[in-house]
């Protein structure tokens, strides 16, 4: 029996990966990504990256960060269940600032570095998209 395969291009973060299904039997086919033995260089598209459409909260991240602070954005959508700072406070780099509930897991945001904590623009049970301002710092 003659096994077909097809090679499909995959865009994962801008990056451009090949991936080789092959067809095993009639009906039933199994995807199967070959591990380099090196890591391999990125293969740049010439086309550029599909952009996801700034949500409304973008633009108060600019201004903040835009005034000498630093944005702390949500990497996910998801429900606030914590707030563990208050404004003023001094952080380190890993220290919790905010935990987002998402599908019933509870995501730690942390400080990226030692800072000051500016504005905080969310509160304990607010839903909040991806790249939503969480927290200001200075």
């Amino acid at each position: 029996m003659k096994k077909m395969t097809k090679t499909f291009r995959i865009v994962i973060d801008g990056v451009e990966y090949h991936v080789d299904v092959e067809e095993l039997s009639s009906g039933t086919s199994a995807a199967t990504a070959t591990a380099p033995r090196s890591a391999p260089a990125p293969v740049v598209s010439s086309a550029p990256a599909p952009q996801v459409a700034p949500s409304a909260p973008s633009a108060p991240a600019a201004k903040a960060a835009a005034a000498g602070g630093e944005a702390v954005l949500a990497p996910l959508q998801g429900k606030i269940w914590d707030v563990a700072v208050t404004s003023g406070d001094s952080v380190k780099a890993g220290d919790t600032l905010v935990v987002i509930e998402a599908m019933k897991m509870e995501n730690e945001i942390v400080a990226p570095h030692d800072a000051v904590v500016g504005d905080i623009h969310v509160k304990k049970g607010d839903a909040v998209k991806s790249g939503d301002l969480l927290i200001s710092l200075q």
